[in-house]
């Protein structure tokens, strides 16, 4: 509960820095919004390293491939990550940088992902 309130405190107090800020420098706003950004994620890097080691055990108690668990995890961050940037970059006003970083990351992901559709595909196969 204590995690949610300084959460909820950074935004908030973010928030009302960027709409004073707004009237005097509006160009500082997107300082503002980023240092916000990575606060927040620092906050929440302990949650996802139990999480990460959660999915290990389970992943090892399983017998599933650890390199699957761990491609699945950076995809999952590359996806966290990408969602950061694309709303810095709509914050500031760049949509159209925006999109450039969704279809690239898009494409990231995708290509990581091969190796989890391949084997997919050939545990299918098997099952046929």
């Amino acid at each position: 509960m204590d995690e949610i309130i300084k959460i909820i405190a950074i935004g908030l107090i973010s928030l009302v820095i960027i709409i004073i800020l707004k009237q005097y420098k509006p160009e500082f706003t997107i300082y503002i919004s980023i240092i916000a950004g990575l606060l927040l994620i620092y906050l929440v890097i302990n949650r996802l390293e139990g999480i990460i080691s959660l999915l290990k055990a389970i992943s090892n108690k399983s017998g599933i491939n650890n390199q699957f668990l761990e491609l699945l995890l950076k995809i999952t961050g590359i996806a966290f990550l990408t969602e950061f940037a694309i709303n810095i970059c709509k914050d500031a006003g760049e949509t159209a940088i925006a999109s450039k970083i969704e279809i690239g990351c898009k494409v990231v992901i995708v290509s990581m992902s091969i190796p989890i559709f391949s084997n997919l595909l050939e545990i299918i196969t098997k099952l046929i």
